[in-house]
């Protein structure tokens, strides 16, 4: 696979810290995001290869962090062609006792999944001289369907609406963006993924599993090869497209 410039949002995270890991095993060089430096250090522990890792922190929920940051970029001489958008704030997950979400968590939960993909995809694109090519938005199966409550001990608290709401509308920001941003041969995709293990307790994991065909959530081998995929030239006529890594999950 040919080596790309990876700028990847939210890396110190579960799904951030495989997917730093295996680019770099892959040759390509990464640029990783985090809100705390206490974070980037973590992840600098995680992984096995350096060399080719630049950290920045960056809160994007703040309203004059994108300008700097790009700024930051030029300075550093670092164009990446490829974002991947994974940023992630359980603090907008938060639920009411009586079930119902603030404003507000509805309001930083949208503009963690939509308006910072999308000020950042056209932050990069907009960046003189751009050299993005593909951007990769990270969603979810919540984005494809309602939640089950059958997999929930407390489906109204344990499974925030406004993620699910923002994951649907991230889908539909990839379809716009591959729309408009075609003309520049930049590549706009979506990875939806289902349940990743490793949060979760027993009593969880045993009713997903009875509820996905395959029978098991995702493991880190899943999480990886579709971002593979979408980085390599085997995905050139793809774009707009919703990619669906669910086990099954969506189908029934």
């Amino acid at each position: 696979m040919e080596s790309r410039v990876v700028l990847l949002t939210g890396a110190t995270g579960k799904l951030g810290r495989q997917l730093t890991a295996h680019l770099l095993d892959q040759g390509h060089r990464v640029i990783a995001t985090g809100r705390s430096q206490e974070s980037l250090t973590a992840l600098q522990q995680f992984v096995e290869k350096t060399d080719s890792l630049v950290l920045l922190q960056a809160d994007f929920l703040a309203e004059d962090t994108l300008t700097g940051f790009l700024e930051t970029l030029l300075q550093l001489s670092l164009l990446p062609d490829v974002l991947i958008n994974n940023a992630r704030s359980v603090d907008t997950l938060k639920i009411n006792e009586d079930g119902t979400v603030a404003r507000q968590n509805f309001l930083d939960e949208f503009l963690m999944d939509v308006v910072i993909p999308y000020e950042l995809t056209m932050g990069l694109h907009q960046l003189m001289p751009s050299q993005l090519k593909s951007v990769v938005n990270i969603g979810s199966i919540y984005g494809v369907v309602a939640a089950n409550p059958s997999l929930y001990a407390d489906p109204v608290h344990d499974s925030p609406i406004q993620y699910s709401v923002a994951k649907a509308a991230l889908a539909h920001l990839t379809r716009e963006l591959a729309v408009r941003l075609a003309p520049q041969d930049i590549q706009v995709n979506c990875v939806a993924y289902g349940g990743v293990e490793g949060r979760v307790d027993k009593r969880f994991k045993a009713q997903y599993a009875r509820l996905c065909p395959q029978g098991r959530m995702l493991d880190e081998r899943d999480i990886v090869g579709p971002i593979d995929f979408l980085l390599s030239a085997s995905s050139t006529a793809m774009t707009g497209q919703v990619l669906v890594v669910d086990g099954g999950w969506s189908v029934w």
